[in-house]
């Protein structure tokens, strides 16, 4: 598949925490235990109510698992490229699909129902790049379109052009889909604070969360400069966002973002190959409270589980998704 070509807007990264440059955290992550989903790429994981782990793989089959990993069911297709995986109150699944829209799916008879279709007008621009969401108890949903300008499977073109064309949507009970925030630098990970009072999104392309209070939809960063780069975000039980942080930051495209354009255009035009090595393998999630500030950081560099993009916390446990492993990672807090 040919690659599109970017157009690379200069702009001026803050300098990295020190925080960054360390591999392990401070106490490092207890070893993680790996349950096999039977694909590649389970993106996010959710639990339901009988304590079974959910997910979505690249070839867009939509599993489910038994806690211990021992059982896997397919409970349904999708036909695309399933990432972010919510609960709905009906006791269907919420399914962010990057090629056919935000989607609700039945785990036992497996219907596929396009919430909003991929492509579709979604607030008077199409949803391109659906990615994560997050379900409020009266059923509205939040959700993201990353991008405007590229593919799933060209995602890397939209952080290094850093043109800011994502988006947080609103979709409420009557279908009705309205535009909360736009401008956003790669959307992804949403969740709600646990009064819902705000909704959190994770800008990839800038480092940041920011948040829209609901009652006045005013926005504002809520966590800044973050040391890695984050990609879904989920409620805990206790309030704290958990934060799946990618990859650490890089360095070098961190220096390249200031320079002349072309040397981004020249880094898009690398093998494949040669861009995952910007991807340091580790595992790595971090939570934050209601100001921002982190105050939980798991990170480890022990081989085994690489590029977080999914966290779940449920029973004392941490349930990890990876767009690049073949598994869900188990972590005892």
């Amino acid at each position: 598949m040919a690659r599109p070509s970017i157009n690379p807007v200069v702009w001026q990264p803050p300098a990295a925490p020190e925080r960054a440059r360390r591999s392990d955290s401070a106490p490092p992550m207890p070893a993680p235990r790996v349950l096999a989903v039977n694909g590649t790429g389970p993106e996010d994981v959710v639990v339901d109510e009988q304590g079974r782990l959910v997910t979505g793989v690249e070839d867009g089959r939509i599993l489910r698992l038994s806690d211990d990993g021992r059982r896997i069911d397919q409970v349904a297709d999708t036909q695309g490229r399933p990432l972010g995986v919510e609960l709905l109150g009906d006791g269907r699944l919420l399914v962010c699909d990057a090629e056919r829209g935000l989607l609700a799916v039945d785990p036992e008879g497996g219907s596929v129902e396009a919430l909003v279709a991929g492509r579709e007008l979604a607030a008077g621009r199409p949803l391109r790049l659906c990615n994560n969401a997050a379900v409020a108890r009266d059923g509205t949903v939040f959700f993201t379109d990353s991008t405007q300008r590229f593919g799933v499977e060209h995602f890397m073109a939209d952080l290094l052009e850093h043109g800011g064309t994502g988006r947080l949507l609103r979709r409420d009970v009557s279908g009705e889909v309205t535009e909360l925030l736009d401008g956003l630098q790669f959307a992804n990970g949403v969740a709600l604070s646990a009064d819902e009072s705000y909704v959190a999104v994770a800008e990839t392309g800038s480092y940041r969360i920011s948040r829209v209070w609901l009652d006045t939809g005013r926005s504002e960063v809520l966590a800044d400069n973050l040391p890695g780069i984050p990609d879904n975000l989920s409620t805990g039980a206790d309030g704290l966002i958990w934060v799946a942080l990618a990859t650490p930051r890089n360095p070098v495209l961190d220096w390249t973002a200031s320079r002349n354009p072309l040397l981004r255009k020249a880094t898009w035009a690398l093998p494949p190959s040669v861009l995952t090595r910007f991807e340091v393998r580790t595992t790595w999630v971090v939570a934050i409270d209601d100001s921002g500030a982190i105050v939980r950081d798991l990170q480890t560099s022990a081989p085994g589980y690489h590029m977080v993009t999914g966290v779940r916390q449920h029973g004392g446990k941490l349930y990890l998704g990876s767009l690049r492993e073949q598994g869900i990672a188990v972590i005892d807090l």
